[in-house]
């Protein structure tokens, strides 16, 4: 909002200093205070695509995990998942 210094009209009239609205900043306000709030309303509505109510995922692990078919005398050991050597920078 633009402000405008205090004045002396014409007539003698003195003004006092005061903010005023730009050409068209009024109509602009309101047409995006009506688009924010039509987004916020559609966003928050507990309307789904489907129609019914919405799906929940199952679990489908059973605890504790056992590994069945896994040798039990040593732990499985890590291998490199590239044939090349990686250098880093020192």
């Amino acid at each position: 909002m633009p402000w405008v210094r205090p004045y002396v009209r014409s007539d003698g009239t003195p003004v006092r200093g005061h903010s005023r609205w730009a050409p068209g900043a009024k109509r602009e306000t309101m047409i995006f205070g009506v688009v924010a709030l039509a987004v916020v309303g559609l966003g928050n509505s507990n309307v789904s695509a489907g129609g019914g109510e919405t799906p929940r995922p199952q679990t489908t692990v059973q605890y504790p995990i056992r590994f069945d078919h896994a040798p039990a005398a040593r732990a499985p050991q890590p291998r490199p998942t590239v044939s090349y050597p990686i250098r880093w920078e020192r």
